[in-house]
């Protein structure tokens, strides 16, 4: 079993397309998704994705570093947050790469993004480019607030840094999840810090519909895609796809809904 822990279901629009989407996923393996959020309407899609397929797709809701120049308001998450369970915060975070001119209002809305998980006792699915020393400060800040598991704090999703950042991410307890640019020709360092990664550590995702893997580069990614993130990492890792399947599905299923009874635990 593989679990895609990050997908942006809106790209899709519409249910229809979403069932294609579902049921391509489960052809290969790929049962259960992440609906990522960042801002009203996606929100809203992923809520409404996880209440169409049950048992399949999983919601988080946030607001991204792209909400810190508008007028943003908490009310609408936690709106959403009683319309269904909502199993982490994200996506949120820091990017500094295109609009490094918004650097301090993005850390105005992270800052309140890591308190409302807080308070709800959720993990965060965090977003880093060119922005790690700041990330890191405020993870640490949330770290120290967190009244949860040590092992649900969150993931640093798609993954691109140094293994230096990975290893201070991991020292924080969140999780290390990496995307389709792992398979990329000019990923070399990158799979140096995703073959060092623990194995207790380590999720798959696609970043649906961007970043589409080897082979298929040039086309819309989807979910059933993840299977080849998860040949790279066997690959480089010295293991089997199955092994990598498996291993990171128990550890997407212990950040995100760690109370379930899940299959493979009962094999």
């Amino acid at each position: 079993m593989f679990i895609d822990t990050h997908v942006h279901f809106d790209s899709f629009r519409d249910r229809a397309g979403i069932s294609g989407v579902v049921s391509r996923a489960e052809a290969v393996g790929v049962e259960k998704m992440i609906a990522v959020g960042g801002n009203p309407d996606a929100n809203a899609f992923a809520v409404s994705a996880a209440a169409d397929f049950p048992g399949r797709i999983y919601a988080a809701i946030g607001l991204d570093r792209d909400q810190a120049s508008t007028d943003w308001s908490l009310e609408p998450c936690l709106r959403e947050m009683e319309r269904t369970r909502v199993v982490a915060v994200g996506e949120i975070g820091l990017d500094y790469h295109y609009h490094p001119d918004t650097a301090d209002r993005q850390k105005q809305l992270f800052g309140p993004m890591l308190e409302l998980a807080s308070q709800r006792g959720l993990p965060v699915i965090v977003h880093s480019r060119e922005a790690d020393e700041d990330t890191e400060g405020r993870l640490r800040e949330h770290v120290r607030t967190w009244r949860g598991d040590s092992g649900r704090v969150g993931v640093l999703h798609c993954f691109t840094g140094t293994s230096e950042f990975a290893k201070r991410m991991l020292d924080l307890g969140l999780m290390i999840s990496f995307s389709g640019i792992v398979t990329f020709r000019n990923a070399d360092s990158l799979r140096d810090v995703a073959r060092e990664v623990p194995g207790d550590r380590l999720l798959i995702e696609t970043d649906t519909p961007f970043l589409t893997p080897v082979p298929h580069r040039g086309k819309p990614n989807e979910p059933a895609l993840v299977v080849h993130v998860a040949e790279v990492l066997a690959k480089i890792r010295n293991d089997t796809v199955e092994h990598i399947a498996h291993s990171t599905a128990r550890n997407a299923e212990a950040l995100f809904f760690p109370n379930r009874k899940q299959d493979h635990e009962r094999r």
